[in-house]
């Protein structure tokens, strides 16, 4: 699960050489010759290099695209055909960092990291988007995520030549690695190493943020720090050195698993973590696997675990797992239930005692709103479960032992509720984690069992296993 260690990039072709090599395309792809040339540019930004060290190596041009598109398909778990299609397609438009994960690494025989604990960075220059101020804390910040899990230290310089020395700069800005406008590469740094070893630079054609709208300086930052000591991109989506940009919360961040064990594989632990429990991208095969909410979205399944979910959809091969925020930065990173309203074609979204409207990908105005404008008591703090039941109307709300019924019509709680489970959901237990209704039927899930409730019938039809819900 670690990242493997940052290395040195080998030149696998030059930019001019690329931008004239034919990109093969999937015979019933939709890719466009728009979409092929920009697809030629992005291969030659990502891996060109001022050195020109093939050695043995350098294959013939159109071998190398081949191959490069293959590993970038190995690499984000896409079918490998090292041809063009909608989903590579897609990965290659998303914002990202700009240190190649992919192509041919010269590993040195030792891995790369500072052969000393005391590391020194100067801000060189400023962005326009934020107070000099705010770009001093988010950069500070960021480098306090990795002096918290290791022996490491970090010291300002204001002049001089510091260790990491940080920048901002547009398309070519001095180091032969040229940035290419708004979008696209956000940023890249340096591994460990004299000269530009641990420079970490910002292309200024981007909009910089301290919240969620256009890119946190604080996300890059943290993530291009983890080059700069020495760590190269993961595979695992959930972790910060996962090279395609996705907005996390800020003010509670806590450095992920994943990059905890690269980062103290090079310097070792320290002694000051204030967040020892670090997140864990879940395993959608896990035996034990539970989950917090699911709902339906125009036909894909959502299933929500920490701060997670995966898409279902009936025609795709796979499930794919996706950071909440990387969708919604206005919710919260965890959630306690979901559930579809198509008549709206809107989906609700619960955590402690607010909730949300969702229509599709935005979030309604004058949301979240508090529970109790639904009709529960002020005293109820949260809920555990939600499913609409489409053939009479009513959603069915759980929590602890208990559960109400609203009437989407009227807009009201029915009277006589709350009921207890165990009355009118016979053989489901006592308490319900998620649920979803599908074809007649309501699926409840119960810690790693779930219940096939017939709706018709009003029993168990079939006990499952919770993670069959991703075709475990």
């Amino acid at each position: 699960m670690s990242p493997t260690i940052s290395a040195v990039v080998v030149l696998v072709m030059s930019v001019y050489q690329c931008l004239s090599i034919p990109i093969s395309v999937e015979d019933s792809s939709e890719v466009t010759e728009k979409d092929v040339r920009f697809a030629q540019k992005y291969l030659s930004t990502l891996y060109h290099s001022p050195t020109s060290r093939l050695g043995s190596l350098r294959k013939s041009n159109a071998n190398s695209v081949t191959a490069q598109l293959k590993q970038m398909q190995a690499f984000f778990g896409l079918d490998v055909t090292g041809k063009l299609d909608e989903e590579t397609l897609d990965i290659m438009k998303q914002p990202r960092c700009g240190v190649p994960d992919i192509g041919e690494y010269n590993f040195f025989p030792r891995k790369l990291k500072w052969s000393r604990y005391n590391i020194t960075y100067r801000i060189v220059n400023y962005t326009p988007d934020l107070p000099h101020a705010d770009v001093d804390r988010a950069i500070k910040k960021a480098l306090k995520v990795w002096s918290d899990v290791t022996p490491l230290n970090f010291t300002r310089l204001r002049s001089g030549t510091a260790d990491i020395m940080v920048s901002f700069g547009k398309k070519e800005h001095g180091d032969f690695y040229p940035f290419d406008g708004p979008n696209g590469l956000l940023a890249h740094a340096f591994p460990p190493g004299d000269k530009l070893g641990g420079d970490t630079h910002f292309d200024d054609d981007e909009t910089f943020t301290n919240d969620y709208k256009g890119y946190n300086l604080f996300i890059v930052a943290a993530h291009e720090f983890g080059h700069a000591l020495g760590l190269d991109h993961s595979r695992d989506p959930g972790s910060l050195m996962y090279p395609v940009y996705s907005y996390a919360e800020t003010s509670s961040f806590v450095l992920p698993d994943d990059d905890v064990q690269g980062i103290q594989e090079l310097y070792g632990p320290g002694n000051r973590d204030p967040n020892p429990k670090h997140p864990i991208t879940p395993e959608k095969c896990d035996p034990n696997l539970e989950i917090d909410a699911v709902t339906e979205l125009r036909g894909e399944k959502f299933i929500f675990k920490d701060r997670f979910f995966w898409r279902v959809h009936p025609q795709m091969t796979d499930a794919e797992l996706v950071l909440t925020k990387s969708f919604w930065p206005e919710l919260p990173n965890k959630i306690d239930a979901a559930y579809e309203y198509p008549q709206k074609d809107l989906i609700y979204i619960f955590r402690g005692k607010k909730f949300w409207a969702l229509n599709g990908y935005d979030v309604m105005e004058d949301y979240p709103k508090k529970l109790y404008e639904l009709g529960f008591p002020k005293t109820l703090k949260s809920i555990d479960a939600a499913v609409h039941n489409d053939a009479n109307g009513k959603t069915y709300f759980f929590t602890g032992e208990k559960y109400w019924s609203y009437d989407e019509g009227s807009m009201t709680m029915d009277k006589g509720y709350p009921r207890l489970i165990t009355d009118d959901f016979l053989g489901i237990g006592e308490k319900v984690d998620a649920a979803y209704r599908r074809n007649g039927y309501i699926y409840f899930f119960n810690g790693r069992l779930q219940f096939e409730y017939s709706i018709w019938s009003k029993k168990v039809i079939r006990i499952l296993k919770t993670n069959s819900i991703l075709w475990c």
